[in-house]
This record gives C-alpha cells, sequence and structure tokens, in this order.
C-alpha cells in the first residue's frame, strides 16, 4: 500500500472514530446538538487526531484510550473554525463548498455550536479516567489533559488568535508574525504530538523534541500557506488565492518576499524532519505525513 492508499484509509478509520463518539441528536436541546455535528461532519482532512495517533504508536502505545484524545483534538479545532467565520471574526459564510454553522443555524447557534463544541471536547477526553485504574496511567491521561487545555487556551491557539486580531490592519515585524503563526497554528499540533507521546509512556525528553518539532512542522506549513496564497490557482488550491493581499493581511511573504519565505520554509521544515528522524522510534508513515503537509501544493 503506498502513501496515499494509506492516507485514505487511516483517514476512514479516524472519521469512524470521531463519529462514534458525537453526541446523539436528541432531547430538547437537540438543535445543539445538530449544529455541532454540522459542523465537525462537514469536512476536513482530520491531520491532528491522525497525527496524534501515528505519534503515539511511534512511541508504542497500543490502547483505544488515544481515540478519546483523537476526537478531543478535533472538536477544538472544529470549534476554532466554527468562531473564525462568524461575522465578528472572518465573517465567512461557506467553508469547504457548505454553508458555514453560523450561516446555516443562525449567529446565536453559531456562537452556542463552537462553546459546545469546546466544552464536549473535554467531556470526552476526560472519560479517559473512566478507562483506566493504573495510577501511573492515571497520571498520563491527567498530563494529556493539562496539554490539551494549554495549547487550546490563552497560553496557545486562544493566545495566537487574540494577537492576530489586534494586528488586523496594522505593521507586524517578523518576531509577531512567528509568534502568531506558533501559537494559532502550531499550538495544536504540538498538543496532538505531545499528547501521543505522553500516553505512549515516551520520555520528558522525547516529549518535549516532538513538541519542537511540531513547532517547526506548523510555522512551515503556515508560511507554505502563504506561499500558496500568491503562487498558486484557484483550481490547484481551491480556495481564493490573493487573499491575503487583498484583505491587507500581513504575511511571511508580504514581510520577507517570496523567495526568503520558499528558503526559510525549507530550513524550518528540513529542521523538523531531522529532529523527526533523530528519535530512536520511528513512524514511516509519520513522516511521509509531515512531508505531505509541509510540500503540499493545496
Amino acid at each position: 500500500m503506498n502513501f496515499s492508499e494509506e492516507l485514505k484509509e487511516k483517514t476512514r478509520l479516524t472519521e469512524e472514530i470521531i463519529e462514534k463518539f458525537l453526541p446523539p441528536e436528541e432531547g430538547k436541546q437537540k438543535m445543539i446538538m445538530e449544529a455541532m455535528n454540522y459542523s465537525v461532519l462537514a469536512g476536513g482532512k482530520r491531520l491532528r487526531p491522525l497525527i496524534m495517533h501515528e505519534t503515539y504508536r511511534m512511541f508504542g502505545g497500543k490502547e483505544d484510550t488515544i481515540h478519546l484524545f483523537m476526537v478531543a483534538i478535533e472538536l477544538i479545532h472544529t470549534y476554532s473554525l466554527v468562531h473564525d467565520d462568524l461575522p465578528a471574526m472572518d465573517n465567512d459564510e461557506y467553508r469547504r463548498g457548505k454553508l458555514t454553522t453560523h450561516a446555516k443555524y443562525g449567529h446565536a447557534l453559531g456562537i452556542l455550536a463552537g462553546d459546545g463544541l469546546l466544552n464536549f471536547a473535554f467531556e470526552t477526553a476526560a472519560a479517559a479516567f473512566d478507562c483506566e485504574t493504573d495510577a501511573d496511567e492515571l497520571k498520563k491521561v491527567a498530563r494529556a489533559l493539562q496539554i490539551l487545555a494549554k495549547k487550546a487556551g490563552i497560553y496557545g491557539m486562544i493566545g495566537g488568535q487574540v494577537v492576530d486580531v489586534a494586528s488586523s490592519g496594522r505593521l507586524v515585524d517578523e518576531e509577531k508574525l512567528l509568534f502568531i503563526y506558533e501559537l494559532k497554528t502550531s499550538a495544536l499540533l504540538e498538543a496532538s504530538m505531545m499528547i501521543g507521546a505522553v500516553l505512549a509512556g515516551a520520555s520528558e525528553k522525547e516529549i518535549k523534541a516532538v513538541e519542537q518539532i511540531a513547532s517547526d512542522v506548523g510555522k512551515a506549513f503556515q508560511i507554505r500557506d502563504d506561499i500558496l496564497d500568491v503562487t498558486s490557482t484557484l483550481e490547484v488550491l481551491g480556495k481564493p488565492v490573493n487573499s491575503d493581499d487583498r484583505n491587507e493581511k500581513v504575511t511571511y511573504v508580504t514581510l520577507k518576499g517570496l523567495s526568503k519565505a520558499s528558503e526559510d520554509v525549507e530550513e524550518i521544515s528540513g529542521r523538523a524532519l531531522g529532529n523527526l528522524a533523530a528519535l530512536s522510534c520511528k513512524n514511516e508513515f509519520l513522516t511521509e505525513l509531515i512531508k505531505s503537509l509541509i510540500y503540499r501544493e493545496k
């Protein structure tokens, strides 16, 4: 089985795991479940749960407890998109060719669906305590929850979003831009790899190593996105090109130029792949998955 076929199969299995844990659409408040499930099932590559699972496997993890955290990370990612699309933020009515949550269910349900996804993410992850009785395993679950909360919160994804919003329409230097990329894009990738490593019993040194790898992958991913915005076409990219320029948004390309951005993404991605290869344990599929993120054309 080649990488493309393996990716398709693993994505299908990840979809099955996510769908299994979605809330049933019942009760007097079932409209919130409908909006939440619509948001999650509207599409997506499921990269974060995939990366989490493959990191877990790389370090020798074999239990199903990881499934709860795979679902949780995808719910958090989805809630962030639901809120990003709101009129107060990006005001988008379509995502992946479908109506955004607020466009389909109304602004109030758009807000509440995002809130519901965030809370349900932690409800799902916390259920891992019911799956374990061993004290060491319970400590791993607690550590994984701490990582999830921090990387999704004010010191992670939300913090990056705040700085990004506050910087809208203003000049941003390289330090602040990379800070935004680190928190807004890298944080959930860091959580994915770190949680996979923690639950599999990796050492502190290994957990720190995968955090740095994910940080670099996130930055390379975002710079690559900036490059594609000015070099790709609508047909290839799958979304409007030059949107950052039209929105007068500072990107790595507008700040450093296309040539330097291309050089830097090669350097950052090379460092990430080098550090991944330096780990004592290996996962060839994970390596190819990370390469596909960094060198993607859309």
